[in-house]
């Protein structure tokens, strides 16, 4: 007999805190060196930069389907730990890496075949191109990193060790660190790589904290095993991981395809406007990602005391939430309206940089409280294995809003009205989250 989980018998707060404090500094640490790369492949040129941010529809693809599939194996896992499903949280463990590995060899083979064609639809400046293909190959190539990192966290998470979670986003954000400078540049007698650099210091920090991490799980995560001796993929675990990870990654998915469409109604003003747009969802992170963290903590706690019958502490666990990722948006709020030049000026802005980026900060920080409660909520939907809701919000704020009123508001000639898109869709968002809400508590919290 195996002892209650922590995740059913400590104090909400307490638990929340303390599983979703590590994770938000690992996140937070995370977003520092999202935003160093960005700082030093500044230094080359804002072409370079441009090229960087122009990647990011990509990049975003991966997030997703890693992040996505881990959704579905984190709500699967803890649910049948909180059932005491010990053998079945096993096999979830096991077909979750399997579905790493898959996710990595579908990347492999876009960095091989599609990458310059990728950057050749969003521009025709030749400089940018050679600077992406360099940055790009190299990250879709080398993208079993972020994958194994992905899953081997996911599988802590699941089963409330999120202290090691801190240790492995940690030390792959503090190696990306040390080897950007050294790569980008050519310091301590090593290649001047340039923006191929960025991506090789990046694809590094990944790759030793997978490794770290499925060590961690390997000796210290007890509740589950992870053993491949005649392993077949399982097909009704791998469906029920995408029937709640295919909304996540949909959802995320569709930042992808939002990132892109953007970047091609921005570039009609100038390559500087899109050059703003990477570098506000560089600075946005330092807010975002936090709160991420917090969800992280949040979602294996809802699951867990879902299979336990444990209403109570569910709804407890999704109120804190939002009250700390409310805090942390006022501060957001706060930095982008007050120093939005300073914050700029970090990423060698230009003139003209400063300009378009100073009112991009200023508009789109007005909807960062109601993001928190559309965040929060929607992680909520997935802990609770109702992610299609969030896939159908993050649908119709991303595509069926944000996209139409930014190029409706690119139409009027200044691109400083295209920033006003963002606070437009999250309030639609927020009407969208509230209508679900209500129908999943209807429907699912209150016959706990």
């Amino acid at each position: 007999m195996q002892k209650e989980n922590k995740m059913g018998v400590l104090p909400v707060n307490k638990l929340l805190v303390s599983m979703s404090l590590p994770m938000m500094i690992s996140m937070l640490v995370q977003a520092l060196y999202n935003v160093v790369d960005s700082v030093f492949v500044s230094r080359i040129c804002e072409d370079a930069l441009t090229a960087v941010s122009m990647a990011f529809p990509m990049q975003t693809l991966m997030i997703a389907l890693g992040g996505g599939t881990g959704v579905g194996v984190n709500a699967i896992l803890s649910k049948s730990l909180g059932e005491k499903d010990f053998e079945r949280a096993n096999k979830t463990a096991v077909n979750g890496v399997f579905l790493a590995g898959v996710s990595y060899l579908i990347f492999m083979a876009l960095g091989l075949t599609f990458v310059r064609a990728f950057y050749e639809s969003q521009t025709d400046n030749a400089a940018i191109i050679e600077y992406g293909v360099q940055y790009l190959s190299v990250v879709c190539v080398c993208s079993f990193g972020i994958f194994g990192q992905f899953m081997f966290e996911r599988l802590l998470i699941s089963t409330g060790r999120t202290f090691y979670t801190m240790i492995t986003q940690t030390t792959g954000a503090v190696i990306n660190l040390i080897f950007d400078p050294i790569l980008i540049f050519g310091l301590l007698g090593m290649p001047k790589l340039g923006v191929a650099g960025a991506a090789v210091a990046t694809i590094l920090g990944q790759c030793v904290a997978a490794v770290i991490a499925c060590i961690i799980n390997i000796k210290k995560n007890h509740d589950i095993e992870l053993h491949f001796k005649g392993f077949r993929p399982d097909k009704e675990i791998i469906s029920q991981i995408y029937r709640i990870g295919i909304p996540s990654i949909i959802m995320q998915s569709i930042g992808s395809v939002m990132t892109y469409t953007m970047n091609r109604i921005l570039v009609l003003f100038s390559t500087t406007a899109v050059a703003v747009f990477g570098v506000y969802f560089k600075l946005q992170s330092f807010i975002f990602m936090p709160i991420f963290g917090l969800n992280n903590g949040m979602i294996p706690i809802i699951s867990y005391n879902y299979g336990a019958a444990k209403k109570d502490r569910m709804m407890e666990a999704w109120k804190l939430a939002w009250i700390y990722a409310t805090l942390l948006m006022l501060v957001g709020v706060a930095a982008f309206e007050i120093i939005p030049q300073p914050l700029l000026s970090i990423f060698d802005a230009s003139p003209e940089m400063l300009r378009i980026g100073t009112t991009a900060l200023r508009v789109i920080a007005f909807h960062f409280p109601v993001a928190a409660y559309c965040i929060v909520t929607g992680s909520l939907f997935q802990a609770l294995g109702h992610s299609v809701y969030s896939m159908i919000n993050s649908v119709m704020r991303q595509l069926v809003v944000l996209i139409p009123a930014a190029y409706l508001l690119s139409r009027l000639g200044n691109v400083d009205y295209v920033w006003w898109s963002f606070p437009i869709a999250e309030i639609m968002s927020a009407a969208a989250t509230t209508f679900f809400f209500r129908r999943i508590y209807r429907n699912v919290i209150s016959k706990i």
